[in-house]
């Protein structure tokens, strides 16, 4: 395996008496495409969430790169800065922003989070959306675009910050066949570029073809991969 990019070590998750994650433990090396797989519930989204230090875990460590999530202890706002520009999420429903267009979603944490001057946010947009397939799409709204064309723009989004890791919440969920494999493909091609990947699923075909491994999850623990 080639540098570990990720490391999560003994994670433990609980909401309010409910636990989540009971003892998560795997890693992830740099150009991989890991599938995060398991049924509803077994822990796949808050994986991510908790890489991401959207939601605080209470035992454990989780590694990306050089930065380090203790369980337990808040992370300092120099610990989060640090963090964002390692990591980028996708999230299922791709949450942009809708009252802006394709293009000012795209740019908008590298000027206004990351300190990118504007013409070179623009720049960057422009190359990602183009290297996407939606740049013909750049000043239409989210609410005019299509599933498919959300989703590649919320991808565009994650990695204008240039992020190692990419994280994704069943990116397949409301695509058809050919739109999944055109993803699946889109997603090999990240990974030539040295990027990492991280991607929960329940599409077993699509992990299957595109994955370089599957980790599985059982309620809240890893159970194979």
């Amino acid at each position: 395996m080639s540098a570990t990019v990720l490391r999560m070590s003994d994670v433990h998750l609980r909401r309010g008496a409910r636990q989540i994650l009971t003892g998560v433990s795997f890693e992830v090396g740099r150009g991989e495409l890991v599938a995060l797989m398991g049924p509803s519930g077994s822990g796949k989204t808050t994986v991510l969430r908790a890489i991401a230090a959207l939601e605080p875990f209470h035992r454990g460590r989780i590694a990306i790169d050089d930065v380090t999530l203790d369980g337990g202890s808040p992370a300092s706002n120099e610990t989060l800065r640090r963090l964002r520009r390692k990591v980028g999420m996708v999230f299922q429903f791709h949450c942009l922003f809708e009252h802006m267009s394709a293009m000012k979603n795209v740019c908008l944490a590298p000027v206004h989070v990351h300190g990118v001057s504007q013409a070179d946010a623009l720049k960057r947009g422009r190359e990602l959306l183009s290297a996407l397939g939606v740049e013909h799409r750049a000043d239409a709204l989210p609410r005019e675009l299509s599933g498919g064309e959300a989703q590649r723009v919320a991808i565009a989004r994650a990695l204008a910050v240039d992020p190692q890791l990419l994280l994704m919440d069943e990116p397949t969920a409301s695509l058809d066949p050919d739109r999944r494999e055109e993803l699946g493909r889109r997603l090999r091609a990240l990974l030539a570029d040295g990027r990492t990947l991280v991607v929960s699923t329940h599409d077993e075909e699509f992990a299957r073809h595109f994955a370089t491994r599957i980790v599985r999850l059982q309620s809240g623990v890893v159970a194979g991969g």
